[in-house]
């Protein structure tokens, strides 16, 4: 019988607990622990809940395509007597604009992922001209557009379900603020002055995993960095829009009636954990601009509304970080996904649960993502990250 406690409850969290409970060959005790049961500063309640496979690792590209499956198949995995998700998957693909500057990593890439099976058409200029008229491919070299398996859907419907579904096989979710290990590490020391005894203990804590790392005396690389998304209405139908990637690293994607935005920050504009609060000056002066001139029909938009989350960013690589750190085998690390955990989290849950009931990887292979390479000083660079 072992123990095994969760220090947080976001969407990895969840997944965790829920393909742990699920796992024949576990037998023992869950408890997840969240600070923040109403998930105001979560990143899964903050995603812009999109897939892609157009990644530039082999674990990213093979995590997204188990996690695509996962998602479509939902409704069956994650029913709870009649309650049955539905997470309004959308396959409208993703569109990398690439520049001249950017085809050899495109070609370097788009071969890791044709050779993954994802299904990933390069277009010329002229092709995406046709295909999407109302595109500007002024600075675009070649397009990069995924015809299956990517597009977006209901993230933290997928969030919610997990976290039923785990409390049905008998998860524990504890409303507590976690602050320190156990001697021995042998549990985990709430706020309140009680304890949790564990045998495993998993880090979920997203963009505050660094914080739970440190109380055994690891170093990991991730911190909370904000990212804003802006939400506005376009008077003209745009047929088929993807999710569409600009060279600057501007991103839009239609939600519903509206469209939804986000750019990265310059690098000297990242601090750590800045308050969750969107600047609208950051639309009209650096995003309105690009928008206008990619796509001509957003040069008359209103600006409807906004919001930020963080990313738990792993300064090292932009990977996640999947497993123990060596030498501390009781404590299992997963974060530091970058933006791309919500569309990972299915893939992810069911590895931890794997290094749990088995001591390793048996289906998916994500010994990349171990912390082995943090300690090493070895970078698995993932190039795709928006």
């Amino acid at each position: 019988m072992q123990r095994v406690v969760i220090i947080g409850g976001g969407v990895i969290g969840s997944s965790v607990a829920y393909h742990l409970a699920a796992n024949p060959d576990f037998t023992g005790d869950i408890t997840v622990i969240e600070r923040d049961p109403a998930f105001t500063r979560a990143s899964s309640a903050l995603s812009a809940s999109s897939i892609r496979v157009q990644f530039s690792t082999p674990a990213n590209i093979a995590l997204s395509q188990f996690g695509l499956g996962f998602i479509q198949n939902a409704a069956d995995i994650l029913a709870v007597g009649d309650d049955r998700p539905a997470l309004g998957l959308r396959e409208p693909g993703y569109l990398y604009a690439i520049p001249e500057s950017g085809l050899d990593v495109l070609h370097a890439n788009h071969a890791e992922q044709t050779k993954a099976g994802a299904n990933v058409a390069l277009l010329s200029p002229q092709a995406l001209q046709a295909k999407f008229p109302w595109l500007s491919t002024h600075g675009i070299a070649i397009g990069a557009l995924g015809l299956t398996g990517e597009g977006w859907f209901n993230g933290p419907g997928l969030h919610a379900a997990l976290r039923a579904k785990g409390r049905s096989l008998g998860v524990t979710c504890v409303t507590a603020h976690a602050c320190g290990l156990l001697p021995g590490v042998t549990g985990v020391r709430l706020d309140d002055g009680s304890d949790l005894p564990a045998d495993i203990i998993v880090n979920a804590a997203g963009g505050w995993a660094a914080e739970v790392a440190a109380w055994s005396g690891i170093d990991l690389p991730i911190r909370p960095r904000r990212r804003m998304v802006f939400t506005f209405a376009c008077r003209e139908t745009l047929p088929d829009f993807p999710l569409l990637i600009d060279p600057t690293g501007l991103w839009v994607r239609p939600e519903g009636n509206l469209y939804l935005c986000g750019i990265p920050p310059d690098p000297d504009e990242d601090p750590d954990e800045p308050p969750l609060e969107i600047d609208e000056a950051i639309f009209h002066d650096r995003v309105w601009p690009i928008l206008a001139e990619r796509v001509p029909a957003f040069e008359s938009i209103r600006l409807t509304g906004g919001w930020a989350g963080y990313y738990d960013m792993n300064l090292f690589d932009h990977n996640g970080v999947v497993g123990a750190y060596p030498g501390e085998p009781r404590v299992i690390h997963a974060a530091g996904f970058s933006g791309h955990g919500m569309q990972h989290a299915p893939g992810i849950g069911r590895g931890v649960a794997e290094l749990i009931t088995q001591g390793r990887f048996t289906s998916l292979d994500l010994s990349p993502l171990s912390t082995a390479r943090l300690a090493r000083g070895e970078q698995l660079l993932e190039r795709c990250v928006i």
